[in-house]
């Protein structure tokens, strides 16, 4: 079947409310892209489901009229999760945004899935606490999103992901059954881990509608050092040299000259143009502590031949420091028409080994890459700056960015550290694990979603029952019907 039929519409509006079914091609547009470069598709209706109930009344329809169901927070996806398919329907979730409990006995807080994740942080600031991963988009991001996704962030080096602070999960699955997992227990061995399956399945295997999530006790002081380097290679020695010496920062960001001169061209914060390399690292801790490995550091730094370092005195100067780095993707994207947003990951050893392979892949294919990311946990994020306006140009780009796909692969890292496969790295997926994995996925899907509904061709391929002709490849990508590049 291709496209939806007018009784299926009708039975979405009986289940959901006029009001609640959005079908008109302006209303559409919003929701047929995400956060990434990648081609859009138009999908036949925008569904916003008032109650669990009705939620799971969609997922037993869409069973039964084989169409597919995208489940979409605010469409921050960078891997093209949140794009619809051909015969598919987008299911929003961004509006159930309530925080239900903060509790701080358990230190534990209960959300809905809409709730951006800024939100959680300041709420949990205020009871003295603190909820850990922070994605660079934060401030616009759902926790729905972040679990699908098992998002990561600036905190990741110490803190760890999303995946971390998981303890309870209540999901609709494809079949429409409400699936509940987990709860306040610390310690929970009871059954398989499914938790932890659905966390960073994105959105592929059920759709949440609550989540318990661990906090922690708010750190009694943090610093912020901002440290400039001349070569690339001092800066990433410095990574390795600092957590070599058994200090554990809460965050050690990277910026390359190329992202440190949009940022200051576009936030004029006053960064040092001329540095080949920025870190930003930050240590949080018992005050004392702190002190000890801000000293330790700012030692480490000097001895890899720093050639300034600024340190925030307060939370005020601090914020200052950091904005340059969330400012990083923002600053860029105004350089050309089109940005390719990478996520790569290494071993913390293997930093300067593919920061290296990085600038030659680009001289290689004359591409201007700005790269900036995590670089205390090796997780890197080179930004691939073109035009899909141009064809021999954009094509460059691709390959630039298959090829540090694998180069992250030989250094023996991975494809994606928080990002996700969504559609555009499902086929360099095949490529990094072995078959029996992929077989392993593929029996998982198969076995909770038989008719193939939720996030079709998503992460990874199965036999298609409801998306349509989906492309097998990048290069097939935005070759098939009501596809147009944005």
């Amino acid at each position: 079947m291709i496209g939806m039929n007018a009784r299926s519409v009708k039975r979405l509006i009986e289940i959901c409310g006029r009001e609640n079914v959005f079908d008109s091609t302006e209303s559409r547009i919003a929701y047929s892209y995400d956060g990434t470069a990648m081609p859009s598709c138009l999908p036949d209706a925008v569904v916003r489901p008032p109650s669990v109930s009705s939620l799971s009344a969609i997922l037993r329809l869409a069973s039964e009229e084989r169409f597919g169901v995208i489940p979409r927070g605010s469409g921050t996806s960078l891997s093209g999760g949140a794009i619809p398919v051909p015969n598919s329907i987008v299911l929003l979730t961004n509006h159930w945004n309530r925080i239900l409990e903060i509790d701080e006995q358990n230190l534990t807080a209960t959300v809905e899935p809409g709730v951006i994740t800024a939100q959680l942080h300041q709420a949990a600031d205020r009871c003295g606490l603190m909820y850990p991963p922070d994605p660079g988009s934060s401030s616009i991001s759902t926790i729905g999103g972040n679990v699908a996704e098992n998002a990561g962030g600036l905190r990741g080096l110490k803190y760890g992901v999303t995946r971390n602070y998981v303890l309870g999960l209540e999901a609709v699955l494809p079949d429409g059954d409400v699936l509940t997992t987990g709860g306040k227990s610390v310690k929970d061995v009871a059954g398989f881990d499914l938790k932890s399956v659905l966390t960073g399945s994105e959105g592929t295997l059920a759709v949440l509608t609550r989540a318990v999530l661990r906090l922690i006790p708010k750190p009694q002081s943090f610093k912020t050092l901002l440290a400039s380097f001349a070569s690339m290679d001092d800066a990433a020695n410095t990574v390795s040299a600092v957590i070599a010496a058994r200090i554990t920062p809460a965050m050690i960001e990277f910026l390359d000259q190329t992202t440190i001169r949009c940022v200051e061209a576009y936030a004029r914060l006053g960064l040092p143009v001329d540095a080949e390399a920025l870190l930003l690292i930050e240590v949080d801790g018992h005050a004392a502590v702190v002190d000890e490995d801000v000293a330790s550091i700012r030692r480490i730094c000097e001895r890899h031949r720093a050639t300034s370092i600024a340190l925030g005195r307060n939370e005020e100067e601090s914020a200052r420091l950091k904005a340059g780095r969330r400012a990083a993707f923002a600053s860029l994207a105004r350089i050309c028409p089109t940005t390719i947003m990478e996520d790569v990951a290494v071993p913390r050893a293997e930093l300067a080994r593919l920061v290296g392979k990085i600038e030659t892949i680009g001289k290689k294919y004359s591409v201007r890459i700005g790269n900036f990311g995590h670089a205390g946990d090796g997780n890197l994020h080179p930004n691939y700056l073109t035009d899909d306006r141009n064809p021999e140009e954009f094509a460059r780009a691709v390959r630039c960015v298959e090829e540090v796909e694998l180069a992250a692969i030989d250094c023996g890292g991975t494809i994606t550290g928080e990002h996700g496969v969504g559609l555009y790295k499902r086929e360099m997926l095949k490529k990094m694990v072995t078959p029996p994995s992929i077989r392993l996925m593929q029996q998982l899907k198969q076995l909770v979603d038989p008719e193939n509904i939720l996030n079709p061709g998503k992460v990874i391929e199965t036999t298609p029952r409801c998306e349509g002709k989906l492309p097998r490849t990048r290069e097939q990508i935005g070759k098939y019907e009501d596809v147009a590049w944005h």
